[in-house]
Formats: C-alpha cells, sequence, structure tokens
C-alpha cells in the first residue's frame, strides 16, 4: 500500500480476520444469511491480498487482470439480487470498487504508469484512479462506517445501562434473544471493519 508497509499489514490482517469471521459465519450462520457471508468472505481475502506489502510480495504485471476478472464476475452475481436487497447493493457496490482498483493497479492504466503492476497505491506518486469516482466511493464508505457504528453504539450503552435494571439478568443470561443479538452484532463490526479498509485503501489511489 501506498501508506507503507506497517499499514499494509494492518490492513491485511483486518481483512484477514473479517474474512475468517465471514467463513465462519457461512458454515454455522442462518440459511438465510450464508450466501451473504461467502460473498463478504470473498470480498475480504481479495482485500487481503490487495493489501499485501510490496516488501513481501511484488505480483506479476497481470495480477490485476485477476482482480478484476473475479470481481467483476461477482459484480455480476450481485446484480440482479441487489435490486431487491440492500445488502447485496452493498456487494455490488464493493465488488465494483475492487474492479476499479484493479484497473487503477495495471501498469500504464490510470496515472500508474512505472509501477510494474505493484500492489495498490504503488504508482508513480501513488497517482492513480478518477479523482470524482474515488471521491464518489470514499464519500460512500464514509457514510456506510458511520452507519454501521452507529447500528452498534446503542447496544453498547443498552448492555451498559441495563447492569443494573431489573430484569437485566434474564435478558442476558437465558432468554433465548441473546445468541441472535450477538451473532448480529459481530455481522455489524466484521463489516464495518471491511468499510474501514475500503475506505483506506481507496485514499491510497
Amino acid at each position: 500500500m501506498h501508506g507503507g508497509a506497517l499499514a499494509g499489514w494492518l490492513l491485511l490482517t483486518l481483512c484477514a480476520v473479517s474474512g475468517a469471521v465471514c467463513l465462519l459465519r457461512a458454515r454455522t450462520g442462518p440459511p438465510g444469511e450464508r450466501g451473504s457471508a461467502r460473498s463478504e468472505a470473498v470480498m475480504a481475502f481479495g482485500m487481503a491480498v490487495m493489501a499485501v506489502p510490496a516488501a513481501l510480495l511484488s505480483p506479476p504485471g497481470w495480477a490485476w487482470a485477476v482482480y478484476a476478472a473475479l470481481f467483476g464476475v461477482a459484480a455480476l452475481r450481485s446484480l440482479r439480487p441487489a435490486l431487491r436487497d440492500g445488502c447485496r447493493l452493498h456487494h455490488l457496490v464493493g465488488s465494483l470498487a475492487m474492479v476499479y482498483m484493479a484497473v487503477a493497479m495495471a501498469p500504464g492504466a490510470m496515472g500508474s504508469a512505472g509501477d510494474g503492476g505493484g500492489h495498490l497505491g504503488h504508482g508513480a506518486g501513488g497517482a492513480g484512479g478518477v479523482p470524482l469516482l474515488t471521491g464518489a466511493l470514499l464519500v460512500y464508505y464514509a457514510w456506510y462506517v458511520l452507519t454501521s457504528a452507529g447500528r452498534l453504539l446503542p447496544a453498547t450503552a443498552t448492555v451498559g445501562g441495563a447492569l443494573g435494571a431489573p430484569g437485566a439478568e434474564g435478558r442476558g443470561e437465558g432468554g433465548g434473544g441473546g445468541g441472535a443479538g450477538s451473532r448480529s452484532e459481530l455481522t455489524d463490526a466484521c463489516r464495518l471493519t471491511m468499510g474501514l479498509a475500503m475506505f483506506a485503501m481507496l485514499l491510497t489511489l
């Protein structure tokens, strides 16, 4: 990543952990959520590979085409479901953003000449991408991160405020909604992490 090896390692770790959590959700979650979890796992691991520091691995010049093809197929698969499902619409935006970043990695494409096909942001002076499109994606992911964080904050406040409330022990231990609530919070946290990682990667363009 253009931000340096430390930023690359941090993003790689966050995305890899998110991908592992998504794979776990795909195996143990409700049937209706497993397809979404698999899509998010592919996205997370793709971002992790894209974030590998150049000091560790210098990819071949055609690597961008593999990224573009993989996430182009993912975008096509998300196209029809995105018309009726907001979560799949987010997957579609994410897949298209990955295609966009992959094309920006291409040697000589969008101002990244002289890169030789390195990882995202390693072009000449880190230049790459279309400023207007990059800005629109940054705005979208900033909004997504804020709304995802907003879904987590009330739950945290409720738990903290309910410690001394009558009946709090029963709700926390056995009521039957705790597992679903914890799973939902884990999903939101995973998506928040991936949104932050995407925002950071777009900043390198």
